[in-house]
């Protein structure tokens, strides 16, 4: 059977790579859907922030997301174009994260179910997804031997825990109380 790559018009192409075998186009896509998912996250944020409007923890938090909003446009190109993700991108990001971590360090220890009022579920789709970005930079660089600089998946993993970190702090904020999640697999 011959390879899918049905000539196309302009028009009829999404993607210049979207017929590469190579998971660095399902990479792409993947950070892609990241950074939208970003922009949606910001959206539902400023309706929040309208029934808080005093809290400066939100606003933070818009300001924060704003930043990261190019910024997975960045880690979506780093790859296969030029590394636009600098150690003082990384080193920004995890000022940000500690920051959440510091103000949220009471509300949790350890796993919870995923609840809270918007966005809180696209904040924990966006940590799971930069989980993904992250495994996807592992097969690229070990098995497919297409270099990833490191600073890619470090920046990727504080990404993760900022996002999942945000949640805990917009539940703080609105008054959800996460369910602790005791695990029956691990002990």
């Amino acid at each position: 059977m011959k390879k899918l790559h049905p000539k196309s018009t302009l028009d009829e192409l999404c993607y210049p790579y979207i017929y590469e075998e190579s998971l660095l186009c399902d990479y792409e896509i993947l950070t892609d859907d990241l950074t939208r998912m970003v922009g949606w996250a910001i959206n539902d944020l400023q309706l929040l922030i309208k029934n808080y409007p005093d809290n400066k923890n939100l606003k933070n938090l818009e300001l924060q997301l704003n930043w990261i909003l190019p910024m997975c446009y960045h880690l979506n190109g780093s790859i296969r174009g030029n590394l636009a993700i600098s150690n003082e991108d990384h080193l920004q990001l995890l000022n940000y994260y500690q920051q959440i971590k510091e103000i949220t360090k009471d509300s949790i220890n350890g796993f919870v179910l995923p609840g809270g009022i918007s966005p809180v579920g696209i904040l924990n789709k966006c940590s799971s997804m930069s989980k993904q970005a992250i495994r996807l930079m592992v097969l690229i660089h070990n098995k497919e031997q297409k270099e990833v600089a490191e600073i890619l998946p470090k920046f990727a993993n504080v990404l993760c825990n900022y996002f999942f970190t945000a949640t805990i702090l917009i539940n703080q904020i609105t008054g959800f109380k996460e369910t602790p999640f005791v695990s029956k697999s691990y002990k």
